[in-house]
């Protein structure tokens, strides 16, 4: 009988704390051991390496499509090409480890394999005495569970012998350091545990946030980090954010513990974890000095800057390049808040000889080095459009880097220092259509022949733009009541008792501001279309600011409707973005002006001129 290379032996010295490269092993059964819906589920194997049987060993996370697939059915061989350990139960008999799987390699399907391999036997706990307990490993050192501990709260990973102590104490003191205890991996961490410390590295630290309601008022911050094993996302309020934000640095390692875990909020969250971590009274924070290292560097997925210009509103990117130039800081008063901003735009460059603008605020503005040109590194921007150009901006979780220490800037500094300063560059965060002037890269159409393409129907939003009139605005729903902070403008809910609630800034404040969205219907001579405006272009359009707008629309109604009732039969140049979007199931065209401009009717002329010349030949040399 053949062994398929297992490699005899691995699960004997793994239980003993020694790591050995890519070991080979045979998958002999399975079993879901999660909760509530399928982003937290989780998946437990028996294992063999030929010798022995084991049951205590967990796919991470972004393996569960594997499982899902059949990949891993009974008998399969598999090469785990990294993987960590954690002790999470210890006691005079012993200690048992869990076995996590981060990344493994199919090498044959366990139909081809047809059978089980050898004659492996059940492993027993390791004495003790045995084990290696080394400082800064990868395992999690837990104290004797309580003997009374309520199946009720035995879930997820307490499948493999993890209890819930009636205890807090993980054994350390809060003014004890955490660098002589096992560290436990972020992709095992469960609610259902209360015993851990985990080693990581900070990926990103947002600023302070405040915010004042009727219960009071309060402060926070939230930081991303990572270890070999996955990310998470901490968040400390009031008394954790004064004592632990100047201490917290981006790029450096930390032990934790005794954070509350939670179901991660999925909308304000991109990382690949299914919980949160909220800092306590008795959470400990501590910097490792170790520089052993053992922790991964921040990986980054840089984007060239002219394929911005393809991606959607609202994504998020990393991005590095030369800032060419910068204007000054421009402060301000925000009309809704009544607080000071301050802002500056970096024009940012790279080697695919494409620039884009970048939105810089506050401190961020303020301490910009502008006229040094240095190398900037962002990750998590998000992208915005305005005018068909796409613009760059921080926030919550973004970080940025002047002249990191990195092979990308080198390569990147080197380019802008040899050519690529002169270079003719096309900047992806330009305005097209008519509203910026010329109207390059848009094609100009007729709505029918819009709909004969069937624009919008793709993967991408379709451009184009076209000479109509305005029919008919739609005074209703117009404005909505948005958060007054300067960098949201998530509608607000109205708590009847003079505050207005923000669920994406998780706050209460006594004002809101106007947003506008407004529904029109626009035509030409072909055929007419729903079209929306947005606050910035319809502010253009109308002459107005949206408070002015909206104050009309909630108090003076009737001047509202004359205002409105003005703009029908004027026609503009109009370019649109359209783009097929499901409703109930049931496709709709979903089309957004995104610039309005008055007819130039010297332009416009030239241009029919132009396609009759093409359609006859007449008039062509």
């Amino acid at each position: 009988m053949s062994s398929h290379g297992l490699t005899e032996g691995f699960l004997s010295e793994m239980m003993k704390g020694n790591e050995m490269e890519n070991p080979v092993l045979q998958v002999i059964g399975s079993k879901r051991i999660a909760s509530s819906g399928e982003q937290s589920e989780r998946f437990r194997l028996l294992i063999s390496d030929g010798k022995s049987l084991y049951s205590y060993a967990m796919l991470a996370t972004q393996l569960n499509d594997m499982h899902r697939q059949g990949k891993l059915a009974e008998n399969t061989i598999i090469r785990i090409d990294r993987y960590t350990t954690s002790v999470v139960n210890r006691n005079e008999k012993g200690e048992k480890r869990v076995l996590i799987i981060v990344e493994l390699t199919v090498l044959k399907d366990g139909a081809l394999v047809g059978e089980k391999i050898g004659n492996p036997q059940p492993m027993t706990d390791v004495p003790a005495s045995q084990t290696q307990n080394s400082v800064g490993g990868s395992a999690s050192s837990y104290e004797k569970p309580a003997a009374s501990t309520r199946p009720s709260e035995t879930s997820g990973l307490s499948t493999y012998g993890s209890n819930r102590s009636a205890g807090g104490s993980n054994g350390t003191a809060a003014g004890a350091s955490l660098s002589d205890t096992l560290t436990h991996p972020i992709s095992s961490l469960s609610p259902y545990q209360n015993k851990w410390v985990i080693k990581a590295r900070v990926m990103s630290k947002s600023g302070i946030r405040t915010w004042s309601n009727a219960k009071g008022e309060g402060k926070l911050f939230s930081m991303d980090v990572m270890d070999e094993s996955g990310e998470i996302r901490v968040t400390a309020f009031k008394e954790q954010c004064d004592r632990y934000y100047d201490m917290i640095e981006v790029d450096k390692v930390y032990f934790i513990s005794k954070c509350q875990l939670k179901p991660a909020n999925k909308q304000y969250s991109n990382l690949k974890n299914d919980y949160e971590m909220t800092m306590t009274n008795d959470t400990i924070v501590q910097e490792c000095k170790d520089k052993d290292g053992s922790m991964p560097e921040i990986q980054y997925n840089f984007v060239p800057i002219a394929q911005i210009a393809n991606l959607e509103p609202n994504a998020t990117v990393d991005v590095i390049g030369v800032c060419k130039e910068a204007s000054e800081v421009v402060q301000f008063t925000a009309k809704t808040s009544g607080r000071e901003l301050r802002k500056r735009e970096a024009t940012l460059v790279d080697s695919s000889n494409a620039a884009v603008q970048l939105t810089l605020w506050g401190d961020d503005a303020q301490n910009f080095p502008a006229s040094s040109n240095p190398v900037v590194l962002v990750r998590g921007a998000r992208v915005s459009e305005f005018g068909g150009g796409k613009t760059l901006g921080l926030i919550g979780g973004s970080v940025m880097k002047l002249n990191p220490d990195m092979e990308a800037a080198h390569r990147v500094r080197g380019w802008f220092e040899n050519g690529g300063r002169d270079a003719s560059l096309a900047s992806v965060s330009a305005r097209t259509g008519a509203g910026a002037g010329a109207g390059l890269n848009t094609e100009w159409l007729t709505f029918r022949e819009a709909s004969d393409r069937s624009l919008g129907a793709g993967d991408k939003p379709d451009y184009f733009q076209v000479k109509a009139m305005i029919h008919t605005i739609k005074s209703q729903n117009a404005v909505y009541k948005a958060c007054p902070q300067a960098d949201c403008n998530k509608k607000v809910i109205d708590q009847d008792n003079g505050q207005y609630r923000c669920e994406k800034c998780n706050a209460e404040f006594p004002n809101f501001k106007y947003r506008l969205l407004v529904n029109m219907l626009i035509g030409d001579w072909t055929s007419n279309r729903w079209v929306t405006m947005f606050t910035e272009l319809a502010e253009e359009v109308f002459g107005k600011s949206s408070q002015e707008i909206g104050s009309m629309l909630e108090f003076q109604t009737e001047e509202a409707e004359k205002l409105f009732t003005s703009m029908c039969f004027k026609s503009f140049i109009f370019k649109l973005r359209t783009k097929v979007e499901f409703y109930n199931e049931q496709a709709r065209n979903k089309t957004t002006a995104v610039s309005a401009a008055p007819v130039n009717h010297k332009e416009y002329n030239a241009l029919l001129i132009k396609s009759i010349q093409e359609m006859t030949g007449v008039g062509k040399n």
